[in-house]
């Protein structure tokens, strides 16, 4: 026989080895390829971690552009966020420029108030219209008010203001400066303030300087209510009307928990006074409403050394009747006082009306001291 013949493989086991084979090639080309977009995303997410790492302990480097990874990495509430916000929020409430000077001959604290900048904006026009109130701690007796500066956030004061403290009380003492928002309609919006404790000072030369506003304090005096009064000048006649309008929100000095409120008005000259009026007594009410005019003759040439006192009483059958509150207006009034007294000038024949704070009694008539101190 033939041993060199041999019988050829079937077709069909050369197809089913080939394609054996194709799958073995493919299989290990998937896994190859696997492996290696594996090790891609380990060293994405290495290199992103990093990122971060890198972006906490330094500042000014860059974000990474990647939106979905951000979103992911910011943890909202962090301290170093609110710190942050803190800081901003300090850094919008404006600063201020101030000058203290003491006098050891005289034992006199003068301190000036020269201009703000930057001020936190408090009206809907975007704009504020700020003064600023200038006093020292423990006694809130005495306390200055600067003229009224409209629609600026940068006003320019340049006024000065003296208190007498003998220098062995100066190191209890705290200067406080701060800056409200004239609103004539509602309550004054304190914007910000600065104190600063007198022991912390180098008293022997003069101080000039600006400092950051900071947040007021919570603590509010005590309020004692506010009252609305029109005024109103005719130059060729002579002739002023004081309107007393109305009062709310009265300091409750009955046991019943309400007062029986009427209004006292004096006009002053050179600290005399020249005539007084009173409206009449509305019972048990801490919102009386009085709409009573008062008109008094008054020479234009005079009106600069007339100030007009406005307090508002408790009345009693039996005992004193006890003062809630006073204002008071005129040429050499303060803050509200003044520019209501300015507007009254600058539009004749015209009834301006407008909101005032009650300040304590005290306070008004230590004013009116010290004005006629002056002259």
């Amino acid at each position: 026989p033939d041993l060199s013949f041999s019988s050829p493989v079937p077709s069909w086991a050369i197809i089913a080895i080939a394609v054996v084979a194709a799958l073995l090639i493919v299989t290990c080309c998937f896994c190859v390829i696997k492996k290696c977009c594996c090790k891609k995303k380990k060293n994405k997410k290495g290199k992103k971690g990093k990122g971060d790492m890198g972006m906490k302990n330094l500042t000014g480097g860059q974000k990474p552009q990647d939106d979905d990874d951000e979103e992911d990495d910011v943890e909202p509430g962090l301290p170093g966020e609110e710190k942050e916000e803190e800081v901003k929020e300090k850094e919008k409430l404006g600063k201020l420029q101030y000058s203290i000077d003491y006098d050891f001959q005289e034992n006199k604290l003068t301190v000036g108030i020269l201009q703000a900048a930057d001020l936190l904006s408090m009206d809907s026009g975007g704009t504020s219209d700020p003064y600023v109130k200038v006093y020292v701690l423990p006694d809130k007796k005495k306390k200055f008010d600067t003229k009224v500066h409209k629609k600026t956030l940068n006003p320019v004061f340049n006024e000065t203001f003296t208190f007498k403290i003998p220098f062995q009380e100066m190191g209890g003492k705290t200067l406080v400066m701060s800056v409200y928002d004239f609103d004539r309609f509602s309550k004054h919006d304190v914007i910000g303030e600065i104190k600063i404790p007198m022991n912390t000072l180098d008293l022997a030369k003069p101080i000039e300087e600006w400092r950051d506003l900071d947040s007021a304090d919570q603590e509010e005096p005590e309020k004692l209510g506010d009252i609305c009064i029109s005024l109103r000048y005719v130059p060729t006649a002579g002739k002023l009307t004081i309107c007393i309008l109305e009062a709310k929100n009265l300091k409750k000095m009955d046991v019943g928990g309400l007062s029986d409120p009427y209004v006292k008005i004096n006009l002053l000259q050179n600290g005399k006074r020249l005539k007084k009026k009173k409206t009449t007594v509305k019972k048990n009410t801490l919102n009386p409403y009085y709409n009573e005019s008062f008109s008094f003759e008054i020479p234009l040439e005079q009106m600069q050394k007339i100030q007009a006192v406005i307090t508002v009483l408790d009345y009693d059958k039996i005992g004193k009747n006890d003062a809630i509150g006073k204002i008071w207006v005129g040429s050499k009034s303060t803050g509200a006082g003044l520019k209501h007294w300015s507007d009254m000038l600058a539009n004749p024949r015209r009834p301006i009306a407008q909101w005032h704070p009650l300040q304590p009694e005290e306070e008004v008539d230590q004013a009116l001291a010290a004005l006629t101190a002056k002259k």
